[in-house]
């Protein structure tokens, strides 16, 4: 059928506007893809030719700053350091094995070294920067910057490192951080990341590993650009990082310094406690170690040195070590006996140096007996006879409930490593761990702190304390962020009357003619203490030593000689502090403990080491020599801080 001309007219009319269209689309295609060539040959050349070359955007972690770990004062006892390290990526590097050869023309590294590193890249994630040197000096870190353009993967950088600026001084309180462990990256799950970076230390001990999420802080990124050599090209965005949360502790870093030189040589440990909130001001394990020599890891050598010795310097004595607490138990047997209605102030037992009791002879440490004693009398003079009667009246029964009462038995919660709950028996117990009933032998051993009796310095520290104080004190390291130091701890709910009369017995013991501490006394009003003597048995004189002339402790190998206790309280009159002190086969408690739970007391009560007036006449020449060379070693008075204290 033949089309109309109107029809072929407005058919012709739509092709002219249909090809306009086309044509005009077709022109604005051209002329956008005209300027984007335009845009890519001049403006984004730059950029293309970059990419050309390989480039890449990496996303780097930055390691966060560690918090710092003060006193009470606010002096640092963990802070960070910068320093420089030397670290090498494999997917950057290539051929490891040529860019180590080449670093060790720069750095002094060894072929031990070399293989260890190549070891570990196998192990690691490409993408994953490996450690070569830490706390390389400036010159070499300038050395390797120099030289990056022929050591592809190879960056060298700062760092910040920890520090313990005190040393030995809180080893076993604060404890240490280490490279991290597949052990501790299993553990981290999902959170790892930050642990993968080269050189990143975590927290392994003590404070430093139960406070590590607090004190670790948030890792930030870091997005750059780099070329095909691995040469950071420009620097995209940037995410900084949270610096971990600083922690105060109660410690009172002057008065830890001076329990550590007091202690000396000797293996040994010491806690002194406010008996009115609970803060621990020293907790000190002798001898100690260096947290600085782990932090980069310690040498195989150094290490065996510290694990061989008998002295166990790894190991903190204050919460770790558990020993029979010898006669420091005999004040929780009094209470035991006054509150259960066993004893009165005005009972007396008589002492001829032995007791049989089931046909077995339990003898006095004085061979020919005290004579007739109450119970004041008994503490003061620390009187086995006496106990083991005590004893057989109250039971084990009542003396593991008011052991409890005082603290031992349990553990303290503290965030400290490895800590001990020691021993506080019961027929339950015996039953339980070897299938067999208490025995009255078993009430007159744990009577004097001897048998299944277990305890730990920071226990007697607290049973003295809440002695002292007649309060549940409760230990603690870490200050709490809310002022809580008006905080009165719950009463013991002893009465008063049998609180006073053990404390009286106490004080006889340091203070009396007849005390078995008496060369221990203070003599300045006001700074008066009360304590207990008490010596734990190791191993008894065989008959055989006896017979080739073994006569005392003091001829016994030191392995085999009594561990040494000394617990107190001061002032008498007014209780701020709790003392114990422990000295690993020192012998007598009143010998080898009680002349440093004194210096001690002086020590917080004078803020600094004490006038020689504060000891008795006869000993001030000896104890001014003592004095003048522990003045020698211990920190200077004159590093108070602002409101005077040490």
């Amino acid at each position: 059928m033949r089309r109309s001309g109107k029809d072929l007219e407005e058919s012709h009319k739509k092709l002219t506007r249909r090809g306009l269209m086309l044509g005009g689309a077709q022109a604005a295609f051209v002329a956008v893809l005209a300027l984007r060539m335009r845009q890519l040959q001049m403006r984004d050349a730059e950029k293309y030719r970059m990419l050309a070359e390989e480039n890449r955007i990496n996303l780097q972690l930055i390691s966060p700053a560690r918090g710092r770990i003060l006193d009470r004062f606010g002096t640092v006892l963990a802070d960070n350091e910068p320093t420089y390290q030397i670290t090498i990526t494999r997917e950057r590097a290539g051929d490891m094995s040529l860019v180590l050869k080449r670093l060790q023309f720069i750095l002094p590294i060894t072929d031990e070294k070399v293989a260890d590193i190549l070891a570990q890249a196998e192990k690691t994630s490409a993408f994953v920067p490996i450690t070569v040197a830490e706390r390389v000096s400036w010159e070499n870190l300038s050395r390797v910057a120099l030289n990056t353009p022929n050591l592809p993967g190879v960056t060298p950088e700062t760092i910040l490192r920890r520090s313990y600026p005190f040393g030995p001084d809180f080893a076993h309180v604060i404890g240490y951080v280490g490279r991290v462990s597949e052990a501790d990256l299993t553990e981290a799950g999902d959170r790892a990341s930050l642990l993968t970076m080269p050189g990143f230390k975590i927290g392994k001990l003590s404070i430093e590993r139960a406070y590590e999420p607090e004190l670790r802080g948030v890792e930030g990124t870091l997005a750059v650009e780099v070329n095909a050599t691995g040469r950071v090209m420009r620097t995209l965005e940037r995410t900084d990082p949270l610096q971990g949360g600083d922690l105060n502790l109660t410690l009172d870093h002057h008065l830890q310094n001076f329990a550590l030189a007091r202690l000396g040589d000797q293996s040994a440990a010491a806690v002194v406690m406010d008996v009115r909130n609970g803060d621990i001001l020293a907790s000190v394990s002798a001898p100690s170690f260096d947290p600085n020599l782990f932090v980069g890891g310690i040498l195989s050598r150094d290490y065996a040195g510290l694990r061989d010795s008998e002295y166990r310097p790894l190991a903190d004595k204050t919460v770790q070590g558990a020993y029979p607490p010898g006669s420091t138990v005999k004040m929780s047997l009094a209470l035991a006996a006054l509150e259960g209605g066993f004893a009165t102030a005005d009972d007396t037992v008589s002492c001829p140096g032995f007791v049989t009791i089931s046909g077995r002879k339990f003898h006095c440490w004085k061979r020919g007996g005290h004579g007739r004693v109450n119970l004041q009398g008994a503490l003061r003079e620390s009187c086995d006879v006496f106990f083991y009667e005590m004893a057989q009246r109250v039971g084990i029964d009542g003396l593991n409930a008011m052991n409890a009462r005082l603290g031992l038995g349990i553990k303290p919660d503290l965030p400290l490593s490895g800590i001990s709950a020691g021993l506080n028996p019961s027929r339950a117990w015996k039953q339980e761990k070897q299938k067999a009933d208490w025995l009255i032998g078993d009430t007159i051993n744990a009577s004097i702190g001897q048998g299944f009796v277990l305890a730990s310095p920071m226990q007697l520290a607290v049973m003295v304390a809440r002695i002292a104080s007649g309060r549940s004190v409760v230990p603690r390291l870490v200050r709490p962020t809310i002022n809580t130091d008006d905080t009165v701890p719950d009463s013991l709910g002893l009465s008063p009357a049998a609180l006073a009369l053990v404390q009286q017995g106490m004080f006889d013991v340091v203070n009396s003619d007849k005390g078995t501490a008496k060369a221990s006394r203070i003599v300045t009003q006001g700074q008066l203490m009360a304590g207990k003597t008490g010596s734990s048995q190791v191993f008894s004189i065989s008959a055989a030593e006896r017979a080739s002339g073994v006569r005392s402790q003091a001829e016994l190998a030191w392995n085999r000689r009594d561990h040494a206790w000394f617990t107190a309280f001061a002032p008498f009159d007014a209780p701020e502090i709790a003392v114990s002190v422990l000295v690993e086969h020192g012998g007598g408690g009143s010998t080898a403990a009680a002349p440093i739970a004194r210096d001690l007391v002086l020590f917080y009560l004078n803020k600094g080491l004490p006038s020689t007036d504060a000891y008795p006449p006869d000993q001030r020449g000896r104890i001014g020599t003592d004095l003048d060379r522990l003045s020698a070693v211990i920190l200077p008075p004159d590093s108070r801080d602002a409101r005077g204290h040490v």
